[in-house]
């Protein structure tokens, strides 16, 4: 019988749909692309981009030419500018403010057909310390409220280049969903006075069932109520609102995991497209004892339709229980 479970969280209810389940296998692998020999991204096409913002170089080589292992440019056609101040104005009971942020591309290796599962953790973390840096630096900006580091891999995830890149946009509000998180936050807080990702990390890890792995002090696991087959949730297993406040241990430790992870998804599930988010504090109201980063991966499984959109509800094919199980096996 299908089953309904509630987000401890947000308090979004989901539904299992374990009459409909699926196998890893009946998720049939994305056709891998050819490369292509015009890719802006790749090394020694450094004057296709804007001016990279940060890099990691060799002592030899100059800003914007080849001997780089990450980049960071602006995106070429970001969705928010820099420039210009916000503006806000009301039209009666709409308002309206000018499209005032950030749009970053993080490029994160020179090589093409290199990807966060088979880059060595060094290069892997830092990756993760570029996406720790741009977030000190925008904090800066009185403007912004928060930073959301994204990736799309693959085409169905919304991947319009193949190299391997991630992307964050600053925005001058709370992103929605990260407020109802930082709500729901809050309210468990203030009736038990702990945090409610602590108490997930506690239960999920005295019971096993949804653990996928845990090394270098970082936990992998299933959600209780996941809105995707194969949802995945990356956790400091020590409370830490910011990622911002991460250490170099901690990037080296959570590149590890998330190397180990990704391999165990590419072998259960052949390489799916998939985006993962980072969920961090906001710039603003300092340290947030109810709040705790995360990092959600989610692969492009199953396509969101009318009942989702009109309801709110999301039909999971494979209980997390399964999914866990299958990347438990899947070791990276």
């Amino acid at each position: 019988m299908p089953e309904l479970r509630k987000d401890p969280v947000v308090g979004r209810w989901v539904i299992i749909a374990t009459e409909r389940a699926q196998r890893p296998s009946d998720f049939a692998a994305q056709p891998v692309r050819p490369v292509g020999s015009e890719c802006v991204f790749c090394e020694g096409n450094e004057h296709k981009t804007p001016p990279e913002i940060l890099a990691a170089r060799s002592a030899a080589s100059r800003p914007n030419e080849p001997g780089w292992s990450y980049r960071v440019v602006p995106n070429k056609f970001p969705a928010l500018r820099i420039e210009g101040e916000l503006e806000p104005t009301g039209e009666g009971l709409f308002d309206r403010m000018n499209g005032v942020g950030a749009h970053e591309v993080v490029i994160e290796a020179p090589e093409h057909t290199a990807s966060l599962a088979t880059l060595p953790v060094t290069a892997v973390a830092d990756v993760l310390g570029a996406f720790r840096e741009r977030l000190r630096d925008l904090k800066k900006d009185p403007r912004l409220e928060y930073v959301l580091v994204f990736k799309n891999h693959g085409e169905p995830a919304g991947a319009s280049l193949e190299h391997p890149h991630s992307q964050l946009i600053a925005t001058p509000i709370i992103p929605i969903m990260v407020a109802e998180e930082l709500a729901g936050a809050a309210r468990y807080f203030e009736l038990k006075e702990r945090c409610v990702w602590c108490d997930i990390l506690r239960q999920e890890r005295r019971g096993g069932r949804r653990t996928i792995v845990e090394a270098g002090g970082f936990v992998a696991l299933a959600p209780f109520a996941p809105r995707f087959p194969f949802e995945t949730w990356i956790l400091p297993a020590v409370h830490r609102a910011g990622f911002d406040e991460s250490g170099v241990d901690e990037l080296r430790g959570l590149a590890g995991l998330l190397g180990d992870f990704l391999r165990r998804m590419n072998r259960v599930l052949g390489d799916p497209p998939f985006n993962f988010m980072l969920h961090t504090a906001p710039l603003r109201g300092g340290e947030l004892e109810s709040f705790h980063w995360h990092l959600e991966v989610i692969p492009k499984l199953t396509r969101v339709a009318g009942f989702e959109w009109g309801s709110g509800f999301f039909i999971n094919p494979v209980p997390p229980e399964d999914a866990a199980e299958a990347l438990r096996a899947g070791t990276g």
